[in-house]
């Protein structure tokens, strides 16, 4: 089974409520890219990747499609097999991993389609049906962030992540407090995610002021000398996100004994075959984490829960998914929803969502 066509779209997904804030980045609609691969015995694959504008990571939407069209002409004949496409990648563009997720997303889907098995199947096997999700906050006020806390924990989610930091820390701390009165008790775990936006002092600030909350602090310092530097000195869990952009980093991490666990996006890994990796080395190391990503719609949302649902379920901390944010869904009849906190694993082969492309419009490239 070869690659015998490659359609790439661009398709405007629009904030609800919006903006969603972070430390770094206010958003309003989020460009996310969309790849169509059509195989030469017919099958559709569907990947794609939408990074939260140009300021979250080292990547933005124009350059996943200018990568993606750097490659495209290369992969027409490849066979369609996750390794062998992989490599091929590497071959032809160095770097842009979030890009080349895109096209690892749409192997693994054309594949389950060819065989007629779940995604999940071809990760190792589902240990669920029913995967955790978790809610994302944004930043806000405090006293709203304790509404939406304890309108999330009635709703039925596992987990809450309290985004933080681009302020004064004194109001972190209020909005942690505030949240852990809404939720102590409850049995919801708690993530205080900074995106990379306090400095050291602020991060040992927080975690010296709040000794009797138990959250981990995910992400909360710019670089991976600065999580160095808190490790000795913190009293919570330390979770690395933005700074694990390689199977590289994550194994010196892991190995080092610098984090606690990783909040993980299978585009900045590079797609569904080096996330299966990942998740290897976190149960061999008994690290908990997440299998998210950071946008999209349901084509991404089945990449994730599909990966999700083959995590050691005392490590699984849950799927992220931009549904609650967004507006409708690609495929009408079996779009990706979160019900009463937790996502149902799609059926059907391959990712188990049928894209109505009718909604992208013409492609941007095709090949």
């Amino acid at each position: 089974m070869k690659i015998a066509e490659l359609h790439i779209y661009s398709h405007d997904l629009p904030v609800k409520n919006g903006p969603y804030t972070m430390a770094n980045a206010e958003v309003w609609a989020l460009d996310t890219t969309l790849v169509k691969v059509v195989a030469d015995n017919g099958l559709v694959g569907w990947g794609e990747t939408c990074p939260v504008g140009p300021t979250y990571a080292e990547a933005h939407a124009t350059g996943a499609r200018a990568a993606l069209i750097e490659m495209a002409p290369g992969l027409i004949g490849t066979e369609a097999l996750p390794l062998a496409l992989h490599r091929k990648m590497e071959g032809l563009l160095n770097g842009h991993s979030y890009a080349k997720a895109a096209i690892d997303i749409a192997a693994h889907d054309l594949l389950g389609k060819h065989l007629g098995v779940p995604v999940c199947d071809l990760l190792g096997g589902a240990s669920t049906d029913k995967v955790p999700s978790y809610y994302a906050t944004g930043v806000g006020a405090p006293d709203e962030i304790a509404r939406l806390a304890k309108e999330k924990l009635a709703e039925g989610y596992p987990r809450l992540q309290i985004k933080v930091g681009g302020r004064p820390v004194e109001i972190d701390i209020e909005t942690i407090r505030k949240v852990w009165d809404v939720v102590k008790g409850s049995g919801m775990r708690l993530a205080v995610d900074g995106n990379r936006g306090w400095t050291t002092r602020d991060a040992l600030r927080v975690s010296r002021e709040c000794p009797d909350i138990p959250f981990i602090m995910e992400q909360p310092c710019n670089t991976i000398e600065d999580l160095q530097k808190i490790r000795p000195q913190v009293t919570h869990g330390i979770y690395m996100d933005e700074n694990s952009t390689s199977l590289n980093t994550v194994i010196s991490a892991a190995g080092t004994g610098l984090v606690d666990g990783f909040g993980m996006k299978v585009t900045r890994i590079g797609g569904l075959h080096l996330m299966r990796a990942f998740r290897d080395i976190c149960e061999a190391r008994n690290l908990p984490h997440t299998c998210d990503d950071s946008w999209g719609g349901d084509v991404i949302a089945a990449a994730c829960t599909h990966m999700g649902a083959t995590v050691r379920p005392d490590l699984l901390e849950g799927v992220w998914l931009a549904a609650p944010y967004i507006q409708g869904n690609y495929d009408p009849e079996n779009g990706i929803q979160i019900k009463g906190g937790y996502i149902g694993l799609p059926t059907g082969p391959g990712l188990g969502v049928v894209p109505d492309e009718s909604q992208f419009g013409a492609p941007v490239a095709s090949f």
